[in-house]
């Protein structure tokens, strides 16, 4: 079964993102397929490349980049929640400074949509 994942809660603060990494992870391990993964609201900061957890905390951003990496998922996140969130690339940074983690992809609610009509079954965390 394919499946498309909408992610709202941040990186760190709430169980939201990593509740997700885990079901990805058991999604996967069932022989199910990930179409996409959606980075929205506060879940923008989970592309944020300067996060920076103590060493005996779990990195979740790092487990998002190796599960894109290893099954070939992409990680979208809205351009707009990011900007507005603090979250830029090089295209929208001031003084060469940006923060975006080059793994992650920004795109629109054009693109959620497409996902949305790709598969079989959406879950939101």
């Amino acid at each position: 079964m394919r499946y498309a994942l909408v992610i709202t809660g941040p990186a760190y603060g709430t169980q939201n993102a990593t509740s997700a990494w885990m079901f990805a992870k058991a999604l996967l391990k069932a022989k199910h397929s990930i179409t996409s993964i959606f980075f929205y609201q506060e879940a923008v900061s989970n592309a944020n490349k300067l996060i920076s957890p103590a060493s005996d905390e779990h990195d979740l951003i790092e487990e998002w980049v190796k599960l894109s990496r290893d099954e070939n998922i992409p990680l979208n996140i809205c351009v707009s929640a990011a900007l507005r969130r603090g979250v830029v690339d090089q295209d929208h940074a001031q003084a060469g400074q940006y923060n975006f983690h080059p793994q992650f992809n920004f795109s629109g609610l054009g693109e959620l949509a497409t996902s949305l009509l790709t598969c079989e079954r959406v879950i939101q965390f």
